[in-house]
This record gives structure tokens, C-alpha cells and sequence, in this order.
């Protein structure tokens, strides 16, 4: 898995060796020279100080997290993984020019990999320039070797609906849908839309489609009950209430609805 916004998961030999690493380096840490190892012992260790900054970064705390980071890039400066994962810190930091090079970096590395295309799409639709970030999303979704394009589809379908295409975004939906229509996260973002723009009939005939044949989610359950309130269908609306209550009982869409219930406005 390439470093990006994922979870990390360590087995007890992944720390040993990190372990063993770390209390290597330690006598340089006063200086920033790259020390006098193998270049397979840079790599090691590049790999290791790489995971402990995504921890660190997934933790919030930012300055470890620059810190670890900025001693893998030195230790291996031609890593993708790196440089991407550096871009995420530079986005948390503020830091945009910084963060648009690091991803340039990584891509330069790594050209066609698919996470890196869509780590890059997703920072590219978060500072309004939909048209570069859902090319990259296509880019990752046309490589054979991507496991799950309908995810860079959906998220092109979101970063679409931002920019106010909703024509395009609906498209794009569409597509991701065909290409897993399991996936409820795009049956949701297509519902949605369809529900914004009061094409009830339709956003309902697709989500109860959906929920027939596989399982719900609280956001779809949610998102069916609001339908059918629009709908002004209240046994419908009863029955996506009761699932939710039944089936995912702590969620925070289960609590949300409660509370509307309660204080209707």
C-alpha cells in the first residue's frame, strides 16, 4: 500500500526491525548527514522513519510527522511513497505550493501509479481545479493494474458535483456504478444528487434497488428516509427509521435522525 491516508498495520517483525533501525540512527540524529550504511539499509530505514511519519500524521501530531518524513526523504530521496506522503503533510500544514511539488515529485517517480493519481486528484479537487483532478482520476481508473477503479470514478463523480457540473457528475456516477455495482458509496452519491435536484422517484428506485441485494449503510438508510419524507411516503419513511435504529444503532446517522424526530424544527 502506498503511503497515502490509509492505516498502517505493524507486525511484531516490522517492529523489531524498526527498532533495531532506529537505535542505529540514533547517534546521527544531531546531524542531518545521511549515514555511511548500504543503500538497502537507507531504504530500511526510509521505509521505517515513512511509517512512523503516517502514524505521526494520522495522529495529528504534525511536527513529528514533518520531522520522521523529511529524515526518509533524505535517507531515500527517490521514493514516491515519500514525497506523496510529504504532499499530505504539506496540505495539513497550509503549505499548497509545497504540497502541488511533492505530489509532481512523487508522479514524476512513479508516473502511472494509481494511488499517487488519485492522492494527487483528491488534493487537486479540494483547491478548485476539477478538470486536472478528475483526468487523474481517470488515469488511475484506465490502469489494468488499479484493483478498484469504481473508487476513483466515484471520486470523480464528487469532485464534479462540487464544481457545479452536476450533468458530468452524474455521468461519472454512472460509470463507477457499472464498473462495481456493489459500491455503495457511489449508489449513495448518486442518490444524493438525483435527491438535490428533486428527482425523488429515481434517487429512490436506484437505493431501493441497491438495498434488495445488498447491504445497507447508514448513509443510505438515512438519505432513503429523506426521500421518502420528500415523498411524503411516512410508512416508507418509518421503515428505512426503524433499520437504521435496528441495524446501526450507535452510528452518528442513527443519532442525527433520532434527534430530528424529537425537535422537528
Amino acid at each position: 500500500m502506498s503511503a497515502r491516508r490509509g492505516a498502517l498495520l505493524w507486525t511484531a517483525t516490522a517492529m523489531s526491525t524498526a527498532a533495531l533501525v532506529l537505535a542505529a540512527l540514533a547517534a546521527c540524529q544531531s546531524t542531518n548527514a545521511v549515514p555511511h550504511y548500504s543503500e538497502s539499509q537507507r531504504n530500511k530505514a526510509a521505509a521505517v522513519n515513512l511509517q512512523l511519519g503516517v502514524g505521526y500524521l494520522q495522529q495529528g501530531n504534525l511536527a513529528l510527522a514533518k520531522t520522521k518524513l523529511e529524515r526518509a526523504e533524505i535517507e531515500d530521496p527517490h521514493n514516491a511513497d515519500i514525497h506523496s506522503t510529504l504532499g499530505l503533510l504539506d496540505e495539513r500544514l497550509g503549505k499548497d505550493k509545497e504540497a502541488d511539488k511533492e505530489y509532481r515529485t512523487a508522479l514524476s517517480l512513479k508516473p502511472q501509479d494509481p494511488d499517487l493519481l488519485n492522492s494527487y486528484a483528491v488534493y487537486l479537487c479540494s483547491h478548485d481545479r476539477a478538470v486536472e483532478g478528475v483526468h487523474n482520476f481517470e488515469q488511475a481508473a484506465a490502469n489494468p493494474l488499479y484493483r478498484s477503479p469504481w473508487v476513483a470514478y466515484t471520486n470523480a463523480g464528487v469532485c464534479l458535483r462540487q464544481a457545479h457540473r452536476e450533468d458530468d457528475a452524474a455521468q461519472m456516477l454512472v460509470r463507477a456504478q457499472r464498473s462495481n455495482p456493489a459500491y455503495a458509496a457511489a449508489v449513495y452519491e448518486a442518490s444524493d444528487l438525483d435527491f438535490a435536484q428533486r428527482k425523488y422517484a429515481a434517487a429512490r428506485l436506484r437505493l431501493d434497488f441497491f438495498l434488495n441485494s445488498n447491504p445497507a449503510t447508514p448513509d443510505l438508510l438515512l438519505l432513503g428516509w429523506r426521500i421518502a419524507r420528500a415523498q411524503n411516503d411516512a410508512p416508507s419513511a418509518a421503515r428505512y427509521a426503524q433499520r437504521l435504529a435496528k441495524e446501526f444503532p450507535g452510528s452518528e446517522q442513527s443519532h442525527s435522525l433520532s434527534a430530528g424526530q424529537a425537535n422537528p424544527g
